[in-house]
């Protein structure tokens, strides 16, 4: 069961959302326009928020930009809008996925269940799933989804933290855009940009550049991948020779 936000103006559709949802035992909340769900969100708590963009006193894509300036609940975003450079700009938004309409009931729940087993870390993922990831200077905590760097305390958003704790499961291991769409986004598709992007948050906020890496390597055609700094050598000092005594 989830704590689910419909935000949909059409009364139809948000009927039809309320009464699947429902149905499905989740608990239910809906509203109409986005001064509303940035309202309910601020009072309650939700595990996932489903939104529409077309809202008749805000456009979605500018409410979701506000619903991250005071949450990072997942949110799926229903859209009418198939343009591919439109949902790439709502994904490195915020967005935790999207679904053009119309779409069915089943495809929805996919989605949501999708969404919900990420945002929920693993934390019902087996034994190992509450361990520290520790990699150089980084400690990675997937169930309190916390990361610090050399004890400072990162701030990250619901998505750099993914991808960072996705890669520090494997260091070392190059991974493919791909299996990053795949495995952190979900998707089987998708502009390279958006990892980009989320790469390059991430880069500045670990204190690195992709000119002069420390922990994120890209290795350009293949993939990503995470690593310990490499420690500069250390220079050993030569004794010279010390000169015989004279006699």
């Amino acid at each position: 069961m989830a704590r689910v936000l419909v935000v949909e103006d059409d009364q139809f559709v948000r009927s039809a959302l309320i009464r699947h949802l429902t149905d499905a035992s989740h608990a239910v909340r809906s509203v109409g326009t986005a001064l509303e769900a940035l309202r309910e969100v601020a009072h309650h708590e939700f595990d996932v928020v489903i939104l529409d963009l077309g809202l008749p006193d805000l456009d979605g894509a500018e409410a979701l930009k506000m619903l991250r300036g005071i949450t990072q609940v997942p949110v799926i975003v229903a859209t009418a809008r198939d343009d591919e450079t439109e949902i790439v700009r709502l994904l490195n938004d915020g967005a935790d996925d999207y679904l053009v309409k119309p779409f069915s009931v089943e495809h929805l729940s996919a989605r949501m269940a999708a969404v919900l087993r990420r945002a929920r870390g693993g934390a019902q993922g087996g034994v190992g799933a509450d361990l520290v990831i520790r990699v150089g200077g980084l400690a990675i905590d997937p169930l309190r989804r916390q990361a610090v760097l050399d004890g400072r305390s990162l701030d990250l958003t619901r998505r750099e933290f993914d991808l960072l704790a996705f890669l520090a499961r494997r260091p070392g291991v190059v991974v493919s855009r791909r299996e990053l769409l795949a495995e952190v986004w979900q998707q089987s598709y998708g502009d390279d940009q958006t990892i980009d992007v989320h790469l390059s948050w991430l880069r500045r906020k670990l204190g690195e550049t992709a000119a002069n890496p420390r922990y994120l390597h890209t290795l350009r055609g293949v993939g990503v991948k995470l690593e310990p700094p490499q420690e500069p050598p250390r220079e050993v000092a030569r004794e010279l020779p010390r000169s015989s005594p004279r006699p």
